[in-house]
């Protein structure tokens, strides 16, 4: 087969993955089209700053529930103090 003339299987798969996570993950700010008409530099660059947010959120994620977890944080009921007498 001529790899010449078309890509190869190896980059189709690689090029289709790049088009649906950047379609699926991008939040809805590109279509299919852009993207397989996008420079590769420009893609490289959308995926690295997606890949760059989901990390900054998932270790916020996680001082989150660290957080949660301290036995510090207790709910504390409210503050009344209460009385023997009924006030209507």
């Amino acid at each position: 087969m001529f790899d010449f003339f078309g890509l190869t299987p190896q980059y189709r798969k690689y090029l289709f993955s790049q088009i649906h996570d950047l379609v699926y993950h991008g939040g809805g700010g590109f279509i299919h089209s852009e993207i397989y008409n996008m420079p590769i530099w420009m893609r490289h660059f959308h995926i690295n700053k997606i890949s760059e947010y989901n990390k900054k959120e998932n270790e916020e994620r996680e001082k989150n529930k660290q957080v949660q977890k301290s036995p510090s944080n207790k709910p504390v009921g409210p503050n009344i103090t209460p009385s023997s007498t009924y006030n209507f």
